[in-house]
C-alpha cells in the first residue's frame, strides 16, 4: 500500500472510498496544518514549473490558487484582501508584464 503522508483536498478520502479502496487519515492540528500547507504550496508550484502545455499549466495554477485561498483563510483573511494587497503593491512597484530582468545595481 503506498504511503503518502501529505495534505490532500477535502474530498480525496471520499474519492478513494468510491474506488473501493481503504485508506488511513488523521486531522492535523493548527501547527501541523500550516506546515503542511506551506509544503503543499511548494509541491504545487513545482508541478506548475514542470508543465509543458498551457492546459497543464492552468491546471497547476488552479491548484496553487487553491493553496493561496487556504493560506489566506488560515491567516484570518480572504483572497479578496490578498488581491487588494497585490493591487496596492502593483500600483506602487509595478507588476511583471514588462519582463524586466535586473542584472546589477552599482554601489556608490
Amino acid at each position: 500500500m503506498p504511503i503518502y503522508n501529505k495534505l490532500v483536498r477535502d474530498k480525496i478520502p471520499e474519492i478513494i472510498e468510491k474506488a473501493g479502496k481503504k485508506y488511513t487519515t488523521s486531522i492535523l492540528n493548527e501547527e501541523q496544518y500550516i506546515a503542511e500547507l506551506k509544503k503543499k504550496s511548494f509541491e504545487e508550484l513545482e508541478e506548475y514549473v514542470n508543465t509543458t502545455t498551457n492546459e497543464d499549466a492552468l491546471e497547476e495554477l488552479a491548484d496553487v490558487l487553491e493553496i493561496i485561498h487556504a493560506l489566506a483563510d488560515y491567516h484570518g483573511s480572504s483572497i479578496d484582501e490578498v488581491e487588494k494587497i497585490r493591487e496596492r503593491k502593483a500600483e506602487k512597484r509595478g507588476g511583471f508584464q514588462e519582463k524586466i530582468f535586473l542584472i546589477e545595481v552599482e554601489d556608490d
